[in-house]
């Protein structure tokens, strides 16, 4: 079997993920996952749609993390790894598409406004 690519992003989080058979071995950016993401919420995460589809054991995954937080960067490789194995089989979508993982979180960060101190938050305003 050739490698499957796709991209996940999240926030400023960019996943390039390139799926292959194998034996379940999960590599980003050349360190193993457990190492790379070490609290196990994130592992978890990452690992969402392969559990979800019970194909753990079967594939190779291959990632080059970029930007963004450890936690986006998690959450992109999750939708990274969802996006392979749909083209992979079509057929799990509806699978995929209930429990949420198709679906890219369009939110990002609202830029800061001249003039202010954040984004929204304004400057005191004094009266006298």
């Amino acid at each position: 079997m050739e490698v499957i690519n796709a991209v996940g992003r999240r926030k400023s989080a960019i996943a390039r993920v390139y799926l292959s058979e194998g034996t379940g071995k999960i590599t980003v950016n050349n360190k193993d996952y457990k190492e790379y993401f070490p609290t196990g919420t994130l592992q978890y995460i990452v690992l969402q749609p392969l559990n979800l589809l019970e194909l753990a054991n079967k594939y190779d995954v291959k990632v080059n993390l970029d930007g963004g937080g450890i936690k986006g960067q998690a959450e992109a490789l999750r939708l990274g790894i969802t996006r392979a194995l749909l083209i992979i089989d079509e057929e799990s979508r509806g699978k995929l598409k209930a429990a949420g993982f198709v679906t890219r979180d369009p939110r990002e960060v609202e830029r800061k406004k001249p003039g202010q101190k954040k984004a929204r938050k304004k400057f005191q305003f004094s009266k006298r």
